[in-house]
């Protein structure tokens, strides 16, 4: 039986392979935050039906790298009343921490460097998606720092919000991984990609895919979910004190971590590296370099859904937001996970009965919802107490105008009672 992560496999690679990966995978992020940038501008312009950015460089391309030149150059304000080393730590806080949750990501398979074979990953853990999770709920301390650090009403708002935010959602995430967990029977990245070498996780674990995704989003502070830096009520939320470099390490922060959601979602439920149907049908799909090529699209696959749902969906109120989290999506991955322990146990695998124990689960759910509606609809609302002597005049509720039915049986009724 093959442990994971492979000794035979990591821990072997010479310093400077090591380090090469290293700055390989801070390359990576960096430039995919600076196209993800551009892109999203560029399609959220084609959406609302308007150009994005055409004037820097050949149709607009150079935008991103202006944008990042303009924040490195201007001045650093830093506020009178604001708490100097924990408002300067904040961002690193976040940036580092962002960046820090990649290294066990898989992108690839073990491919030969310079006469080395190494896998494509900077390094594997037995636990290595618990290392995520720890890592990226580290980073919301950069967030609450720099909304208590600021001294100012606004981005402390900012900072609790984000606070109940990142918990609910995180809770309901790590839940999602729990089926993954045990149809892979280890928490190592590598391991997990393994396992799907016949059939993705999506189809076998779909509702906890769907519950990962919307926790996703969640756990970015993207929209419909950007609560903690809405414009309209907290002005710029937690970062409304920053600006120059500090506020772009924030902004890398915010992009870098969309990245990393985005590749450990292909890795849980897309098979990681693993090339698609019908590219998989082709031998060499899988081996050597090809791998990294299909990682990079099923990343740009979820990047796409993070700017369509920004161009799509207005924000949520607050307590509609933390009623999806805590009503809906922690107690049905709770009930996934019993529904797959109980397949797993009963020796009941494949596709077909692990789609129709979701299609239950989904009806219960559109059962469950309706029948609240119905309580909540033959709930007769109390009548209002009547007004004091004296007090300010209140008009009349609105009544339900009467059928034409009820009028006329009204008016034989004046009449009868007339005669």
């Amino acid at each position: 039986m093959t442990t994971y992560p492979d000794p035979t496999v990591f821990g072997r690679d010479p310093w400077w392979l090591i380090l090469a990966k290293a700055v390989g995978v801070f390359a990576f992020l960096l430039l995919t935050v600076l196209v993800a940038i551009l892109v999203e501008r560029k399609l959220l312009g084609r959406m609302q039906m308007r150009y994005g950015p055409n004037r820097v460089g050949p149709f607009g391309l150079l935008q991103s790298l202006a944008d990042g030149i303009k924040l490195a150059l201007k001045e650093g304000l830093i506020p009178a009343g604001v708490d100097k080393p924990i408002y300067l730590m904040a961002p690193a806080i976040s940036v580092i921490t962002a960046i820090m949750a990649f290294a066990v990501i898989p992108l690839g398979p073990v491919v030969s460097v310079f006469g080395h074979d190494t896998p494509l990953q900077l390094t594997d853990l037995p636990v290595a998606v618990l290392y995520i999770l720890a890592v990226t709920s580290i980073g919301v301390y950069g967030i609450v720092l720099a909304g208590w650090a600021s001294g100012s009403t606004y981005p402390l708002l900012g900072g609790l919000r984000s606070s109940a935010q990142v918990v609910s959602y995180e809770i309901a995430m790590a839940l999602s991984f729990v089926s993954v967990f045990l149809y892979a029977g280890t928490m190592s990245t590598s391991g997990i990609v393994a396992g799907q070498t016949d059939t993705w996780y999506v189809f076998l674990l779909l509702p906890a895919f769907v519950v990962y995704v919307t926790s996703m989003v969640g756990e970015t502070n993207r929209a419909p979910f950007d609560l903690p830096e809405a414009e309209g009520e907290l002005v710029g939320g937690f970062h409304t004190e920053y600006s120059s470099l500090k506020f772009a390490m924030f902004f890398l922060a915010e992009y870098v971590n969309m990245t990393t959601v985005s590749a450990l979602a292909a890795t849980l439920f897309l098979g990681g590296w693993r090339a698609p149907w019908p590219i998989s049908l082709w031998d060499g799909a899988n081996t050597g370099w090809w791998p990294l090529l299909w990682f990079i699209a099923k990343v740009w696959a979820f990047l796409f859904v993070f700017m369509w749902l920004r161009a799509t969906l207005p924000r949520l109120r607050y307590d509609q937001f933390m009623a999806l989290g805590w009503k809906l999506l922690i107690p049905v991955s709770l009930v996934w996970i019993l529904v797959v322990a109980g397949l797993r146990t009963a020796g009941v695998s494949g596709v077909i009965p692990n789609l129709l124990a979701a299609a239950v689960l989904l009806a219960a759910l559109v059962g469950v919802s309706a029948l609240r509606r119905r309580r909540r609809a033959g709930i007769a609302p109390a009548p209002p107490p009547p007004p004091t002597q004296g007090a300010f005049p209140v008009p009349p509720l609105p009544v339900a105008r009467p059928t034409k039915a009820a009028t006329q049986a009204a008016t034989k009724a004046e009449e009868a009672a007339g005669v």
